[in-house]
């Protein structure tokens, strides 16, 4: 049975990493068919159904438009991407060993000297909206030892699934089947949130229908405040007026949409009537896409009241469960970057540096919730208040105090009776 990466391929132990760029992106990859113009539920189903058989393109450059174009859709993404960056991160040895925590270190030193490493988690949690995401692994050999000296994002539409569950890239000499990566060569993050293909797991696509809805909605709405948004003027004249008269109050109303002024007879009357004496009762267009934007708000971060709290009042409670749901993803995010890393950039360059019989090392996201320290110093006075033996470290520990050193003048009652 012998080694093998990632997606099951076998490999040599003796091999070197691949130092060749693959996925140069050219200026025809970076255009686009724009499949959201002109956007049906027809047309909606066929990328779809594109994509469930591999052919990934058109759906990733449609989800490309959608953040573009959506702004509260947008929001919810950066929200919940950038959550996770704002979390700090280390590499763990695998075990408490001299030889792990040697490892662990040096390790530790190549990821951390990756240029914009943090770009590259924001490229991999790409992977949150569009299913799956890859960077390219830069390799360079460096006074004997493997070192990654760039994470460089590959775009989604230059993947294919046609050939199996895998995948591959496309070039110009398999523009259909696509190309296998070679071992290592890549960082494949795929969002695990719901069983099923990578091409049907972004929630980008559980919103979709949503996107195409409140599409419909805001574009009946700008149509209805380009035909009502301004008053209709109402000319009126004299059964007694003559043709030139009546021209006159043609061409002076023109004026008043245009110029704002106008000349007519004493026995004329013009007439303002306002659109919102046309308009009664909600506006269905914005009732459309609140509701939209609602049912975004839920798939993407799981609840709403973090994000839109228009029309709601909500209770302090509920807001803190919705925050709880929000905290529950973040950490689910972090956990699921964090074992990709550690199974596809950690595990290479433990192997290629130290051997790949040595086990690699732990990378993690530090999560830790926000207490409310008044409380928590409460339960301390109680606990102490009946016995329970609390050690002068734990507490220092638990409230991130620094114990105090020989020499330095503690603070006691006395003292603080002299200050206040």
């Amino acid at each position: 049975m012998g080694l093998q990466d990632y997606f099951g391929r076998l490999f040599k132990p003796t091999a070197k990493p691949e130092e060749r760029e693959l996925a140069a992106v050219s200026v025809a990859a970076r255009w686009s068919t724009y499949p959201s113009a002109g956007l049906t539920p027809g047309r909606l189903a066929s990328i779809f159904q594109e994509a469930d058989q591999g052919i990934v393109q058109r759906q990733m450059e449609l989800f490309e438009e959608m953040e573009e174009k959506d702004a509260h859709l947008a929001s919810l993404l950066q929200t919940r991407k950038l959550a996770v960056l704002n979390l700090d991160y280390e590499v763990l040895p695998y075990a408490k060993t001299p030889e792990d925590e040697r490892i662990a270190e040096r390790v530790g030193e190549l990821v951390y000297r990756i240029p914009d490493l943090e770009g590259a988690f924001l490229d991999l949690l790409d992977a949150i909206g569009k299913g799956f995401a890859l960077v390219e692994i830069m390799w360079a050999m460096e006074g004997g030892l493997a070192r990654v000296s760039e994470l460089r994002w590959i775009p989604q539409k230059k993947v294919t699934f046609v050939e199996d569950l895998k995948p591959r890239l496309l070039t110009a000499e398999k523009p259909w089947e696509g190309e296998e990566f070679p071992p290592w060569k890549v960082i494949y993050h795929r969002y695990k949130a719901r069983s099923g293909y990578d091409t049907r797991a972004g929630v980008l696509r559980v919103v979709g229908y949503m996107y195409l809805l409140k599409n419909y909605a805001l574009k009946d709405w700008a149509a209805f405040n380009e035909v009502f948004g301004m008053p209709l003027r109402l000319g009126k004249y004299d059964p007694m007026a003559s043709p030139a008269d009546r021209e006159a109050l043609i061409q002076a109303i023109r004026s008043l949409g245009s110029d704002a002024a106008g000349v007519i007879s004493k026995n004329t009357e013009i007439e303002f009537v306002e659109a919102t004496s046309r308009l009664t009762g909600t506006n269905p267009y914005q009732v459309m896409a609140e509701f939209c934007n609602r049912e975004m708000s839920k798939a993407i971060l799981g609840q709403t009241l973090t994000t839109d709290t228009a029309g709601a009042t909500g209770t302090y409670a509920a807001a803190q469960v919705h925050a709880q749901v929000r905290r529950d993803l973040v950490e689910a995010d972090a956990q699921a970057l964090a074992q990709t890393l550690r199974e596809q950039l950690l595990r290479p360059l433990t192997g290629f540096n130290f051997g790949w019989d040595k086990p690699a090392p732990w990378f993690r996201f530090r999560f830790e919730e926000e207490e409310d320290l008044k409380t928590l110093s409460e339960v301390y006075r109680n606990l102490a208040d009946l016995g329970v033996p609390l050690s002068l470290e734990h507490v220092a520990e638990r409230f991130g105090l620094p114990l105090p050193q020989e020499g330095e003048q503690l603070i006691s009652q006395e003292t603080r009776r002299r200050t206040v």
